[in-house]
C-alpha cells in the first residue's frame, strides 16, 4: 500500500513513520510495555447479586480520589496520560469543593433504582376527582413541573467544571439530571391527564429558581437547592404520598421522593466535607451562614403562597368545604419542614437554630 501525497499533508512526521511501519507489517505495541499501575488487579463483586460496584472498583485500586489532582484532562483516574495531553480547564479541581462521603453508594442507588414515568406509573389507576381536589392537586402538580428542572438545570451548568478526576461526582449529578427530567415529565402528565389541566407558575418561585442557577459557586448553589430547595420540596412528596387519592398519585409521589432524596442526602453531606475540609474553615461557615441567613428570608413567603398552601389544605382536608382543618395540618407542615432543614444543617456542621429566620410556628 501507498500512501498518496495528498495524504501525507494529513499525517505528521510520527504518524507517517508509523503508517510505513504498518505497511511493512511493523507494529509499536507500546501499550503492551507501558508499566500499569493497574495491571494485576482483580476487581470481583463483593455481593455477586448486587454485581461489581463502584465501591468494589475502587476497593480493588486505591480508589479513593486526591485531594487536589495535578491534571486537568479526561482521562480516568488511574490510567497513564501523556505529558502534552491538552487542559481542559476545569474550575473545580480539589475535592473539597465537590465530594461527599456518600456519593459512590448514592449513584449505585440511583442507578439501580431508574424508573419510567411512562410505564411504571399506573396510569390506568386515575378515576375522575371532585373538581376542587382535581384543581389542588393539578396547581401543586404545575409546582412541581416548574421547580423540579431546575435540579436537572443546575448540575448541567457546573458538570464541565468539575475535573474528571471526581468522576463518581459527575455521575450522581448526570443521574440527578436525569431523575428531575422524569419528575417534570410524570409532573406534567399528571397535570394532563385527568381534565384538571395546568395551572399558575407565579413570580416569587420563579426568582427564588434563579438564584439557584445563578448562584456565584457550586457550593452555594448546591446548599440552596440540596439542602433548602429539595429539602422542602422532599416534604411535599411525603405529604403527597400520605394525601394521594388514588394508586397513580401515590406511586408519582412515592417514587419522586425516593430520588429526592438522594438528592438531599448527597447535598447534605457535601456541605459537610465542604466545612469539615475548607483550608479556611471559620470562614467557610461564616459564609454560608451569611448566605442561609438571606436564602432563609424568602421561606416564609414561599411558604405563605396561597397557590401552595391552599391546595394544600384543600388535599389535607378532603376538599374545599373542609379546607380550615387542612389549614391546621398545613401548620403541623410548616414545622416539620423548618425542624428537617435544621437538622440537615446541623448534620453538616452548620447550626442554625439559634439564628435561623424561619419562624417556628406559621403565622396563620
Amino acid at each position: 500500500m501507498v500512501v498518496s501525497s495528498a495524504t501525507d499533508t494529513i499525517y505528521n512526521s510520527d504518524q507517517k513513520e508509523y503508517i510505513e511501519g504498518l505497511n511493512r507489517g511493523t507494529f509499536d505495541l507500546q501499550w503492551l510495555k507501558d508499566e500499569r499501575p493497574t495491571f494485576g488487579v482483580h476487581a470481583k463483586p463483593k455481593n455477586p447479586e448486587r454485581g461489581l460496584t463502584l465501591q468494589d472498583i475502587n476497593n480493588a485500586f486505591a480508589g479513593e480520589p486526591k485531594d487536589a489532582p495535578t491534571t486537568r484532562v479526561m482521562a480516568p483516574r488511574g490510567s497513564i496520560v501523556d505529558d502534552d495531553a491538552p487542559d481542559m480547564g476545569y474550575t473545580y479541581n480539589e475535592k473539597y469543593l465537590v465530594w461527599s462521603e456518600n456519593v459512590v453508594p448514592l449513584y449505585e442507588e440511583a442507578t439501580a433504582r431508574q424508573w419510567s414515568a411512562t410505564r411504571d406509573i399506573p396510569w390506568d389507576k386515575l378515576k375522575k376527582l371532585p373538581d376542587d381536589l382535581e384543581r389542588a392537586q393539578c396547581q401543586i402538580a404545575t409546582f412541581l413541573s416548574e421547580v423540579e428542572m431546575i435540579a436537572s438545570d443546575f448540575p448541567a451548568k457546573w458538570l464541565w467544571q468539575i475535573n474528571q478526576h471526581y468522576h463518581e461526582v459527575k455521575m450522581f449529578l448526570c443521574t440527578q439530571a436525569m431523575d428531575e427530567a422524569r419528575h417534570l415529565e410524570v409532573f406534567r402528565k399528571r397535570a394532563l391527564a385527568n381534565g384538571g389541566g395546568l395551572m399558575r407558575c407565579l413570580t416569587g418561585t420563579e426568582q427564588f429558581l434563579k438564584t439557584i442557577l445563578h448562584a456565584p459557586t457550586y457550593v452555594q448553589g448546591s446548599f440552596l437547592m440540596h439542602v433548602l430547595g429539595e429539602g422542602l420540596v422532599l416534604d411535599i412528596f411525603r405529604g403527597g404520598e400520605f394525601l394521594a387519592q388514588n394508586e397513580t398519585e401515590k406511586e408519582i409521589y412515592r417514587l419522586c421522593m425516593q430520588d429526592e432524596a438522594r438528592h438531599v442526602s448527597y447535598g447534605t453531606m457535601h456541605l459537610k466535607y465542604y466545612l469539615e475540609h475548607h483550608p479556611e474553615r471559620e470562614k467557610a461557615l461564616a459564609d454560608m451562614h451569611n448566605l442561609a441567613d438571606i436564602a432563609e428570608m424568602g421561606i416564609p413567603g414561599f411558604l405563605t403562597n396561597p397557590f401552595i398552601i391552599e391546595p394544600l389544605a384543600v388535599l389535607m382536608g378532603g376538599g374545599v368545604k373542609h379546607i380550615d382543618q387542612g389549614m391546621d395540618a398545613v401548620r403541623l407542615v410548616w414545622g416539620r419542614m423548618r425542624e428537617e432543614y435544621l437538622s440537615r444543617c446541623e448534620l453538616a456542621g452548620m447550626d442554625r437554630r439559634e439564628r435561623t429566620r424561619i419562624p417556628a410556628e406559621a403565622p396563620y
